[in-house]
């Protein structure tokens, strides 16, 4: 009887951690997903106000907005749950952005990390639900700040940035961005270093025409590489793309190279109507022969009227709703993505930031692929635990239409800081 009765709870706990695996597994693709659709709306709506070279990280805006938006109530909540795409489950949410950065920070040939801060006032009565759903959920730490001290307060917050980010963003806030109605600030700082797979090598790369427009065309230093790539032609997009793997293979980076030099803009606005899985189905590995220029993109983004744009409004004026973060009246007061990314012959690396303020077979021809014109890139994570399935999610997205490039280390960097006063 006794074994029979051990045997019944062995039984009885293995279905139980069954259940609780499946559950996970749900939680954390219905987040993945959601993320894939805010990042599509999100690309193309900070590409309509900004011209130019671009890099920006969804992933980064996403994780602190999501933060914020577990504190909203009544239609501010209903905003930020539709422009997010968060689950309708409150349960499955929190527990799928817990997963997903417990899957990023988990990589394994590469270095990327995923860190989140609560910076708040100590006049601020944060309520204790908010404060332990941050932390669970968001490994998120907190920390008192003096924001009536703007300066010390901009230095306490920005050596955080600079430290999770290898000192890659400096000076994400000025002071003049902080006051004494200022009392929390969400910060998310995204940091990604990481090796090609198959690295380029520096002696074959020379100066080769990067055309800007139809009529400017400007000799820039290009790496080559013949080797092994995820390739294919895109005729919806009128493009083609490649795949360039990073070590270890979690990662890669796409490029997605317009058929015509004036043609970046059409690809954009079709970029809405596909997805990337969509896009990498389309292609095969194959031997081609790769030409890809040295590029550097720095950008600083303003965000809050794209947020509005995509429907997130009331977040931002005196209809604001935050009753779950605290019982003060808060509002948003400033959205801002500081980015940065520098792609060389050893690899890229990334960081990102956000801040929230309240105040193929084989083939016998080679192919080749010149990117010689301005072009879209993306650095993706194959998210485990989903199968093949709806399994990317997107780390950094941006545009080179200019390509400048001057020596500095192989960088990606982002960040994003919102700000919340009374």
């Amino acid at each position: 009887m006794r074994i029979l009765i051990r045997s019944f709870w062995l039984v009885a706990l293995a279905l139980i951690t069954m259940s609780e695996a499946e559950k996970n597994v749900e939680a954390l693709h219905s987040v993945v997903e959601g993320a894939n659709q805010f990042s599509s709306s999100f690309f193309q709506t900070v590409v309509q106000h900004n011209s130019g070279n671009l890099i920006t990280s969804p992933l980064s805006a996403g994780v602190v907005l999501a933060m914020a938006a577990f504190g909203a109530r009544g239609n501010t909540e209903a905003q930020f749950r539709n422009v997010l795409h968060l689950p309708t489950s409150q349960s499955l949410a929190t527990s799928g952005y817990q997963s997903l950065i417990d899957n990023l920070n988990n990589v394994k040939d590469n270095k990327l990390a995923v860190a989140n801060k609560a910076f708040l006032a100590a006049s601020l009565n944060l309520k204790p639900s908010y404060k332990d759903l941050t932390e669970v959920y968001f490994r998120s730490a907190s920390q008192l700040v003096n924001f009536a001290q703007n300066k010390e307060a901009a230095n306490i917050i920005n050596s955080w940035v600079e430290q999770n980010t290898n000192n890659l963003i400096k000076e994400l806030i000025t002071p003049d961005k902080l006051n004494g109605m200022t009392k929390l600030v969400l910060v998310n700082a995204v940091y990604f270093k990481g090796q090609w797979k198959d690295k380029f090598d520096p002696k074959l790369t020379s100066d080769m025409p990067f055309h800007t427009s139809k009529v400017e065309v400007k000799n820039v230093p290009t790496m080559y590489r013949k080797g092994n790539y995820r390739y294919g032609a895109l005729p919806d997009l009128d493009a083609k793309f490649v795949v360039i793997p990073y070590k270890g293979d979690e990662l890669s980076m796409i490029i997605i190279l317009p058929n015509e030099i004036d043609g970046l803009s059409d690809v954009e606005k079709k970029l809405q109507t596909t997805s990337l899985s969509n896009i990498l189905s389309q292609g095969y590995e194959q031997e081609i022969e790769l030409w890809l220029p040295k590029f550097k993109v720095e950008s600083m983004l303003e965000l809050n009227d794209v947020l509005k744009e995509m429907g997130l409004t009331d977040a931002f004026t005196a209809r604001a709703n935050f009753s779950g973060i605290a019982d003060e009246d808060l509002y948003v007061s400033d959205v801002i993505q500081k980015a940065y990314i520098e792609v060389n012959e050893e690899g890229s690396e990334a960081a990102a930031a956000t801040g929230f303020f309240a105040v193929l077979q084989s083939s016998v021809t080679i192919m080749q692929m010149t990117i010689n014109h301005p072009f879209f890139y993306g650095i993706l994570k194959i998210v485990t635990n989903l199968g093949t399935k709806n399994n990317l999610i997107p780390i950094f997205h941006g545009l080179v239409e200019d390509c400048i490039y001057k020596y500095f280390k192989n960088i990606v960097c982002a960040c994003l800081r919102a700000c919340m006063c009374l």
